[in-house]
């Protein structure tokens, strides 16, 4: 519950406005990787190179913030990473090798998510027990399915990022090592 509790009190901090949602995709992101996303690779660059071309404007953030209690996945924020003069497609390699080769954890994202509840029955975060419950009673029962950000993580923050594997980028730095 340690390390749950350090990371989601990291990104409450920097995206008050987190919801739900964002907590679960925060947490599926940390135990199963990237793995999800691997579809056609011509697909997946053509869509990076138009999110790396148009994304614009967004929050202050790292380069990359550690993610998994191991310290080897990262999001590594699109903005920050172009800003300092870092190479794109090493990023997107990365990306797709940290999609093929990181092993998931079914396991860890079914703890992850019980430690939330935990959380918020502790007061350690502030949404309520009942609706933190009922909203990971639904993603367990619904076999842990993929979401995208909420409406408002969306508006508010313009999430640009990749889940990379850090040993497949070793350029980049975590700005929040655990």
């Amino acid at each position: 519950m340690k390390f749950v509790n350090q990371l989601l009190g990291h990104h409450l901090q920097r995206y008050p406005l987190m919801q739900l949602e964002d907590i679960y995709k925060l947490l599926q992101q940390s135990a199963l990787g990237a793995g999800h996303a691997l579809d056609d690779i011509d697909v997946l660059r053509q869509h990076f190179n138009n999110e790396m071309a148009s994304m614009g404007g967004g929050p202050e953030e790292p380069v990359a913030d550690t993610i998994s209690p191991d310290g080897r996945l990262a999001r590594i924020h699109l903005r920050a990473y172009s800003e300092a003069g870092h190479n794109a497609d090493a990023l997107f390699d990365a990306f797709v090798q940290t999609a093929r080769e990181y092993p998931p954890d079914p396991a860890k994202l079914a703890k992850f998510c019980g430690c939330v509840a935990d959380l918020a029955e502790a007061g350690g975060i502030a949404f309520d027990q009942s609706e933190v419950a009922r909203y990971f009673d639904g993603v367990a029962r619904d076999e842990y399915p993929i979401v995208r950000h909420s409406a408002a993580f969306r508006k508010a923050y313009r999430p640009a990022y990749r889940v990379v594997c850090l040993d497949f980028l070793p350029a980049v730095e975590p700005a929040n090592p655990s």
